[in-house]
């Protein structure tokens, strides 16, 4: 993986590297197990994160969407889709974790 994952999970891929490699390769068995094409397993991705609340990984799939081309509004649209699932406050919560990104980012990668 390109991007700096969280000290601890670097610690981890150092001390451990048999382990990080079985890992990334479960990550991408996963992905040819099925017919969802890269884009939307980003998406997936991103939606199970904030299905779980799960602040960091939301950051971190809003992150990798982006560089991978996906639109600000593409990622914002997922956070909408939650209303009904998820709540208002835990979509609102999931769309202002997607703002920290989006809105940061430069937009030369939007």
């Amino acid at each position: 993986m390109a991007e700096k994952l969280p000290n601890i999970v670097e610690t981890l891929r150092a001390e451990q590297p048999e382990v990080w490699a079985r890992y990334v390769d479960l990550e991408a068995a996963l992905a040819k197990a099925g017919p969802l094409d890269p884009p939307t397993q980003r998406l997936v991705k991103l939606a199970l994160a904030l299905g779980a609340r799960l602040e960091g990984a939301v950051h971190s799939h809003a992150r990798r969407a982006l560089h991978e081309g996906l639109t600000r509004e593409e990622l914002l649209h997922v956070a909408l889709l939650g209303v009904t699932t998820l709540g208002w406050p835990q979509a609102t919560a999931g769309r202002a974790w997607i703002l920290d990104v989006v809105d940061k980012d430069p937009p030369a990668q939007r």
